[in-house]
């Protein structure tokens, strides 16, 4: 946490249930790391006839009388919160892609105003999760104020292990426990008693794997499930169905690079009722 300690947490805001929602959670973050909250609004002004310059100023009159209001809740929802808000010209996706890198996180809702109607996630979150420089945690915008534990997916990865200590760290700062999560499957019909084998073997590799990291966070409750499934996503989602959020790691790093996100990631984004953070 100490190298990300002085930037904002970037949170990328529009008059949606889900923006909302993004920036009840983003307050809160940014009250724990002690840093700055800046909420961020892109517009995008159409070329049009001679009026438009008179439509445009009432436009940002009402644009920032908004982020006013939204500024408001972020303080009303972590009393104390350094709150800063800016308005840019551009697509959405690309200045929070420009600026995560300086961020120490990205928080936005999985679907803005400018969403497909029907679509499971919006077009965004999908590509600033996928592409950003730091972790991005998308919000959805109606969900049940869930208590249950933070839930990580792991793998040999080293994005996986990145991933890990984010969730240890965000469950510290909650406080709240850690659910470690290993989908695994043998790709052969195997007998049972192989399969048994097989998934004792797995449980022991994983409680192996989490076992250092119980000693750096001996404050919190951390247990292990290793999961037979195809679907990591599946695995995650329904081995813990009362998550307050889901952590997985993404091998993209940069707009690049990171211009998937993979199918796990894509999936649980779609299908999750709690927040999802991806860690690059």
């Amino acid at each position: 946490m100490t190298a990300t300690a002085n930037r904002p947490v970037l949170a990328g805001v529009d008059a949606s249930a889900a923006s909302f929602a993004a920036i009840r959670w983003a307050a809160q973050e940014a009250r724990w790391r002690d840093t700055t909250l800046r909420l961020l609004h892109a517009c995008v002004f159409d070329s049009a006839p001679a009026h438009a310059h008179d439509d445009s100023e009432l436009l940002l009159e009402h644009i920032y009388r908004w982020l006013r209001r939204a500024a408001e809740i972020a303080g009303e929802w972590a009393p104390g919160v350094r709150v800063e808000t800016a308005v840019r010209l551009g697509l959405a996706a690309d200045l929070l892609l420009a600026e995560s890198v300086d961020a120490a996180l990205v928080v936005l809702g999985s679907h803005g105003l400018g969403g497909l109607r029907g679509a499971l996630v919006g077009s965004v979150a999908l590509r600033v999760a996928a592409g950003a420089s730091c972790p991005v945690v998308v919000v959805p915008g109606h969900r049940p104020d869930l208590a249950g534990p933070v839930v990580v997916g792991v793998d040999p990865s080293e994005p996986s292990e990145h991933a890990l200590r984010f969730a240890l760290d965000e469950a510290t700062a909650v406080p709240a426990p850690v659910r470690v999560v290993h989908a695994y499957h043998d790709g052969t019909q195997s007998s049972g008693y192989e399969l048994a084998e097989l998934g004792a073997g797995e449980r022991r590799d994983l409680e192996a794997h989490v076992a250092p990291w119980v000693r750096k966070y001996p404050a919190l409750e951390i247990t292990t499930q290793a999961v037979r499934d195809r679907s990591a996503s599946r695995a995650l989602l329904r081995a813990v169905p009362d998550a307050r959020l889901i952590v997985v790691g993404t091998r993209g790093r940069g707009p690049v690079a990171g211009g998937v996100l993979g199918s796990t990631g894509n999936a649980l984004l779609a299908h999750a009722s709690c927040p999802v953070a991806v860690v690059h």
